[in-house]
């Protein structure tokens, strides 16, 4: 089957904004994750372009070389990771994670995605993180010791020299200030 890769799925609503442009280009998912689209059948070739005119339109972009696709298979496995689970953050480490899912050495992946993104996965990783810990603040419904464990911090103390380093502020100071979230699709 066919895989096609689509930069900026971040959510479950991105999954179905998606599954809504192939519906309208008479394309069938087989299966649709976050940054990942299986069809049923290979898509003609002006298919393809009119797919990719349209997803863009929508916000998204088809991913059309392997290091790009290579990219946004790791963003969107981090994503998951992070935002997409309500249990406590698994005690797996990232490198073995990627490696795994992605069949490919954590060296190069780590050495692509700093070429092109600038940053180390290991720095997105931990960007994506404060972001939820963001988002969990402004719930308000946990303490800032449950969102460290929650998000995989070994103390509040370190959330929160982190915390402090990335955002310049505390993570007191940002619930006072009522706003500071970016769309997961522009951090990194």
């Amino acid at each position: 089957m066919p895989t096609l890769t689509v930069r900026n799925m971040v959510c479950a609503r991105c999954v179905a904004a998606v599954q809504r442009v192939l519906n309208a280009n008479g394309l069938a998912a087989k299966h649709i994750d976050l940054g990942e689209v299986e069809l049923e059948k290979e898509p003609t070739a002006t298919q393809l372009t009119a797919l990719g005119a349209a997803l863009q339109r929508e916000g998204f972009e088809l991913v059309d070389s392997r290091d790009a696709a290579t990219i946004a298979r790791i963003k969107a496995a981090i994503v998951k990771l992070v935002h997409h689970s309500d249990e406590a953050a698994p005690k797996v480490k990232l490198s073995e994670l990627l490696s795994g899912l992605l069949h490919k050495e954590y060296s190069s992946l780590s050495a692509l995605f700093t070429q092109v993104e600038g940053i180390t996965i290991e720095q997105f990783f931990l960007l994506q993180r404060l972001e939820r810990v963001k988002e969990l603040i402004r719930y308000d419904e946990l303490t800032l010791s449950e969102i460290a464990f929650r998000t995989g911090f070994s103390s509040v103390a370190h959330l929160s020299a982190q915390f402090k380093k990335l955002t310049g502020m505390t993570p007191s100071a940002f619930k006072g200030m009522g706003h500071g979230r970016v769309g997961l699709d522009r951090v990194g």
